[in-house]
């Protein structure tokens, strides 16, 4: 499983996900805040599946 989430997509990915999460317990009490766990997991572990079929990385490229 080699990274392909760069810096800003990381962050952005967790906090939206932290965000989305956050609604189940202190906004309106629905399951569909637990959808947040999809961008704050792939934000965590630096790889985003969806990211495969198009052979693209938002994570700069070393030399």
């Amino acid at each position: 499983m080699k990274s392909n989430v760069g810096g800003f997509d990381r962050v952005l990915r967790i906090v939206i996900g932290v965000f989305l999460i956050s609604l189940d317990f202190w906004g309106p009490k629905t399951n569909w805040g637990w959808i947040g766990l999809l961008p704050l997991l792939t934000g965590l572990f630096n790889f985003c599946p969806g990211y495969l079929p198009f052979k693209t990385s938002t994570k700069k490229q070393e030399n």
